[in-house]
C-alpha cells in the first residue's frame, strides 16, 4: 500500500496542538540488533558460545532456529542494524516492532516525525492480495507502537549499507542505535524527509 494512504489516520494518532512534519513507510532493517530490555529478555539454557550446529540448522531452515544462531547469522550476512545496552531506547525500540510473540501477520511499519516527537506505527495486518476494504482496514487499524521526545534524538541521517543507499539510521541520546530501511525500488524521499525532520 502507498504510503500516503497513512496520512489521515497518522493526523489522528497524534496529540492535540502537536504538527506532523514528515512521515515514511519504512522497516527495521536486517542484521544484529540490540538485546532485548531486561523485563523482556529470557534466560539462555545453554550458556557460552554459539554452536556449529545452531547455525547450520539456521541456514539451512530458518524455521528451526536458536536465539544465538539467528544473532551470528544476521551479523555475517547482514552486518549490523542497531546497538545499544538492555533497555536503551534502541532496545525498546526493536521489541515492540519484533515482540517475542508475534503473530506473523505482515504489517506496515511508519516512521512519523512531529514537532514534539518520534512515533513509529505499526499498520492492522496485511494480506498479499488485498481489496479497498482490506486496506482500509488496515490503515484503521493503525497505532502507536512506540515513541520517543524529540529531546531523546539525537541525529537521523540516510546513507549507504552495501548496496542499499536507502538507510536511516536513528541514533539516540542514550548511545544507542538503530537502523530502518525501504527496499531499494522505492524512492528514499520519504525517508529523507523524516531525517531532516528530525534534525532540524
Amino acid at each position: 500500500m502507498d504510503g500516503t494512504g497513512y496520512r489521515d489516520r497518522i493526523g489522528q494518532l497524534v496529540e492535540p496542538g502537536e504538527h506532523v512534519l514528515a512521515f515514511a513507510k519504512a522497516e527495521a532493517a536486517h542484521g544484529a540488533t540490540p538485546p532485548p530490555p531486561p523485563d523482556a529478555a529470557k534466560p539462555d539454557a545453554h550458556a557460552g558460545g554459539v554452536s556449529a550446529g545452531a547455525v547450520l540448522l539456521n541456514l539451512i531452515s530458518p524455521l528451526i532456529s536458536s536465539e544465538r544462531g539467528d544473532r551470528l547469522v544476521d551479523r555475517v550476512f547482514w552486518g549490523i542494524a542497531g546497538r545499544g545496552a538492555p533497555g536503551s531506547a534502541a532496545s525498546r525500540l526493536h521489541r515492540a516492532l519484533r515482540p517475542p510473540k508475534p503473530d506473523l501477520a505482515a504489517r506496515d511499519t511508519l516512521l512519523v516525525a512531529t514537532d514534539r516527537r518520534l512515533l513509529v506505527c505499526v499498520s492492522g495486518p496485511m494480506k498479499v492480495l488485498s481489496s479497498r476494504q482490506d486496506d482500509e482496514r488496515a490503515v484503521a487499524e493503525t497505532g502507536v507502537a512506540w515513541s520517543a521526545s524529540r529531546a531523546e534524538v539525537a541525529s537521523a541521517r540516510v546513507g549507504w549499507h552495501r548496496l542499499n543507499p536507502k538507510r536511516l539510521r536513528l541514533d539516540f541520546t542514550d548511545g544507542s542505535w538503530l537502523a530502518f530501511t525501504v527496499p531499494i525500488a522505492e524512492s528514499g524521499r520519504p525517508l529523507r524527509d523524516v531525517a531532516a525532520a528530525l534534525s532540524a
